[in-house]
């Protein structure tokens, strides 16, 4: 099996960095790949198409620049999704949308073997992972064993319930999810609103405080900052979609700016 590399970065808390992407188009893992840059790419698949060859096929293209990878399932049906993923190569799942502490120990069990010692749902199957190790061997349960569970706190139940979801065995890590919580307090489009920021700040101080690491989306270097005052020492930057939307947004205007002025 292959060695996890954000497993390996959370063991020895050290600081890790991933990107997002939408699409599915192996070549852009690569891009990614060529950088040097990256412990891992997160494929956000709750946010666009995508069919289970797309999934082996972006664990291949991350694979040959040692990248690890990680995926964003659904609400629903995130059992079948996050198996068929990890069957694919992908070493870490973001669960989205869990509203209850039994939630999150499901998420657990998806990920985990189906063993006494486990306790988790995921039985034998020959899927990419495994090949040639069909048969459900001591590997095959460490793989499965290896795999980083990631959870959106976003919803106000777990927001309420968040002691008791950071001291779940088996949550590795967590998101902040501030659209989602918003909306779910009433608030939509409102994650600027002061008591959602210090709500946001109360998560990630008592994950740390807890010894769950927080992981923070930003959109900028300079946004680091306030997390790392926080004691946060996982990022994930930027998403493909909003960076060509940027790109295209501000060069075409320019463009049509000198253009009309010839």
């Amino acid at each position: 099996m292959r060695p996890n590399r954000l497993r390996q970065l959370l063991k020895t808390d050290r600081p890790s960095i991933g990107t997002h992407i939408h699409t599915t188009w192996p070549s852009m893992m690569e891009v990614i790949g060529h950088t040097g840059v990256y412990d891992y790419v997160e494929f956000v698949a709750e946010y666009g198409p995508f069919d289970l060859h797309d999934l082996d096929n972006l664990c291949r293209a991350a694979e040959l620049h040692n990248l690890s990878s990680m995926i964003k399932v659904d609400q629903e049906p995130r059992g079948f999704l996050a198996q068929r993923a990890i069957g694919s190569g992908f070493q870490s799942v973001l669960f989205a949308d869990c509203r209850t502490v039994e939630d999150v120990k499901e998420c657990i069990r998806i990920t985990r073997a189906d063993t006494p010692e486990d306790n988790g749902t995921y039985g034998v199957a020959t899927r990419r992972f495994s090949y040639m190790g069909y048969g459900g061997g001591t590997d095959y349960v460490q793989a499965l064993r290896e795999v980083v569970v990631v959870i959106m706190i976003e919803k106000s139940g777990t927001v309420d319930n968040l002691e008791e979801v950071l001291s779940i065995e088996g949550v590795d890590m967590i998101q902040w999810g501030g659209a989602d919580y918003s909306m779910s307090i009433g608030k939509a489009g409102q994650r600027g609103d002061k008591s959602i920021q210090e709500t946001e700040k109360r998560v990630f101080e008592t994950a740390i405080s807890m010894g769950v690491p927080p992981r923070a989306e930003i959109g900028s270097p300079e946004q680091a900052k306030y997390y790392i005052d926080l004691g946060v020492k996982h990022f994930c930057i930027g998403t493909d979609v909003h960076i060509l939307y940027s790109w295209w947004k501000n060069n075409g205007d320019e463009l049509r700016r000198v253009v009309e002025r010839s």
